[in-house]
């Protein structure tokens, strides 16, 4: 078998099989002759996945500004972090991050969203009890609560693959495999970032909005999933800017109730699976 070679620190060799293209890098424990970027000998190794780790938070239920300062605080370490490594040509490690939280009822809008897919007036909504906020991440309007799963990583795909758009379907799979899970069959739909429920049929419905920033490939926002959420208060919006199309939970979908605490632990099963990585907490 031919393998590719590539260097990974002193005294290691990092080996990627041409054989098989799914197969993950691994990490060559010493022992190994190379010559000219060819492996004549190799004695005594020892193999190991080169599992990515990522900081894991549970962070209950949490006010909005309060778990978006705590996302910033993350999300600009990391940046500086990276602009430190570059101007002083160092190698200060990074951290990845990902947060799970159930929010306050909050209406969020993205930077490229529209003001107009605001249905109620922000006084109205302040006498419901719900927050708005004009926001920087990518997408349009959407709205968080209890019963709703969000998931915001911070990541450096520095670290995993350099592609948003990976990025984003990784994500989106690690939903579609959770409600599976359940017996729910979702799907993507074309153009429509989040996932979906009986897509191109009338009766296609939203059930995960999806919403990103990256800067310097570290990305932040993430996801929102919902679960036992009360569906009434997407009626204040147009939501994630789609006309004509409905959203669901999983509660909906399902003759009983789901337990949050039992999709959060498929959500962190697939997301280890889906970005080969192990969360810690």
């Amino acid at each position: 078998m031919r393998n590719q070679l590539g260097d990974f620190g002193e005294g290691f060799v990092m080996m990627q099989s041409t054989i098989h293209p799914k197969l993950k890098p691994f990490v060559v424990i010493p022992g190994f002759v190379s010559q000219n970027g060819s492996v004549v000998e190799i004695k005594s190794i020892f193999v190991k996945y080169m599992k990515k780790e990522v900081q894991f938070r549970d962070l209950g239920v949490l006010d909005y500004q309060t778990v978006w300062d705590l996302q910033h605080d993350l999300f600009q370490q990391t940046i500086d972090t990276k602009i430190h490594n570059r101007r002083n040509q160092t190698k200060s490690p990074t951290t990845n991050h990902f947060l799970l939280v159930e929010h306050n009822p909050v209406i969020t809008l993205g930077k490229s969203g529209s003001a107009d897919h605001l249905l109620t007036s922000k006084a109205e909504l302040e006498a419901q009890g719900i927050s708005f906020f004009k926001i920087d991440r990518g997408g349009d309007i959407t709205y968080h609560g209890p019963g709703q799963i969000v998931g915001y990583p911070i990541l450096d795909l520095d670290h995993f693959f350099t592609d948003i758009h990976k990025y984003l379907r990784l994500l989106e799979q690690v939903i579609i495999d959770t409600l599976a899970d359940f017996e729910i069959t979702a799907t993507r739909s074309k153009g429509e970032t989040g996932v979906w429920l009986d897509v191109n049929t009338p009766f296609a419905r939203k059930i995960c909005a999806m919403g990103i920033r990256a800067s310097r490939w570290v990305t932040m926002h993430g996801f929102s999933l919902n679960v036992n959420t009360n569906l009434s208060h997407f009626d204040h919006i147009v939501p994630c800017g789609i006309h004509g199309k409905q959203v669901t939970s999983m509660a909906q979908e399902l003759p009983n109730e789901v337990s949050i605490s039992e999709v959060k632990k498929r959500i962190t099963h697939h997301f280890q699976e889906q970005f080969d990585a192990t969360l810690v907490s």
